[in-house]
């Protein structure tokens, strides 16, 4: 880690997602700033930096309030993605301190992951690969049942770009589609290709439930024992959001007794998980290593977007995408 020159201004990058930093360096040059990339924001010399630190750049590391109180010269956070729950927002507002986040963040790629997944368990691909590779050339006790994709009904929980962009796609594979959002209402004269429906309709009805709802509070364990015991025991549950939206205890039990049929996971509330963590046992849940967002378009991206949010702020212009509007002085 570099060390921290107090003459100049000092834009931290608190995070090891992107070690190479060269394009954050060479975009906040121009106005003169320096980059310290502490990698994360654990220890003495990292939480120093940070706390001299003009700006702070972050993608899932907690910023909590004691956190935020000990910035002394801090304009604006900027998380390098689009979740904030692991940031203390309102703390940030009351010291003056914008937020920003990455709005339109790996969109195409987060949906198409997300039908990816889908697909995976409507075509039961795991199985055949692993009747392939067994000696078996169609071991029809493994593959089936598979019933035609066509018609099948996914239920969205979170119309936000993700959810919506994932609908278009379900829509092109002849998926009906039904969907939760308590902050979205539709005109009743507005023409639409999905049903919005009350969480427990949902839960009922789909065949597969995608998740694409931010962390909060009311969302935190939306699929918990009770939303499983609703669902059709040939239901799957595919989750590209966040992992502390499921209850991984609950979604484990469902799945061994036959309540649903399996799940597809791209984000775990631990991560990385145990070798042994129970989750990684049962071929009937697919696992991905919180790789939807990637590609190297989106990777690029989310890194140029947030510093240019975050040279706005350094040069006295409004954010692009704030989280918050915060009080600031003169």
């Amino acid at each position: 880690m570099s060390q921290v020159d107090d003459s100049m201004t000092t834009v931290v990058i608190a995070h090891a997602s992107f070690p190479d930093i060269r394009l954050e360096t060479e975009a906040l040059a121009a106005i003169g700033a320096t980059t310290v990339h502490t990698g994360n924001l654990r220890g003495d010399v990292a939480r120093a930096a940070a706390k001299s630190a003009d700006a702070l750049m972050v993608t899932i590391q907690a910023v909590d309030a004691d956190l935020i109180r000990s910035l002394e010269n801090c304009k604006i956070i900027a998380r390098v993605g689009t979740g904030l729950d692991a940031i203390d927002i309102s703390a940030a507002t009351e010291r003056g301190i914008w937020v920003t986040y990455v709005s339109d963040y790996a969109i195409d790629e987060v949906s198409t992951h997300t039908m990816a997944l889908l697909l995976n368990h409507a075509r039961r691909l795991p199985q055949m690969v692993a009747s392939v590779k067994d000696g078996a050339w169609y071991d029809a006790a493994r593959i089936e049942p598979a019933p035609r994709l066509n018609g099948q009904v996914l239920g969205i929980i979170g119309l936000g770009r993700i959810g919506r962009a994932t609908a278009a796609k379900a829509r092109g594979l002849g998926l009906k589609l039904i969907a939760f959002d308590p902050f979205v209402t539709l005109d009743p004269d507005q023409e639409c290709d999905f049903e919005l429906v009350d969480r427990d309709t949902l839960f009922s009805r789909a065949d597969y439930i995608s998740l694409h709802a931010p962390l909060t509070e009311s969302s935190r364990h939306i699929i918990n024992a009770a939303a499983l015991e609703m669902m059709k025991p040939t239901a799957y549950v595919i989750n590209t959001a966040r992992g502390e939206l499921i209850d991984d205890a609950a979604l484990l039990h469902a799945v061994r007794s036959g309540s649903i049929a399996g799940a597809a996971l791209d984000v775990l509330v631990a991560e990385p998980p145990r070798a042994d963590a129970p989750l990684l046992q049962d071929e009937r849940i697919l696992i991905t290593p919180h790789g939807a967002w990637y590609s190297e378009a989106s990777k690029l991206d989310v890194r140029r977007k947030a510093t240019e949010d975050v040279l706005r702020v350094l040069t006295g212009r409004k954010p692009l995408s704030p989280a918050n509007q915060p009080q600031l002085g003169p």
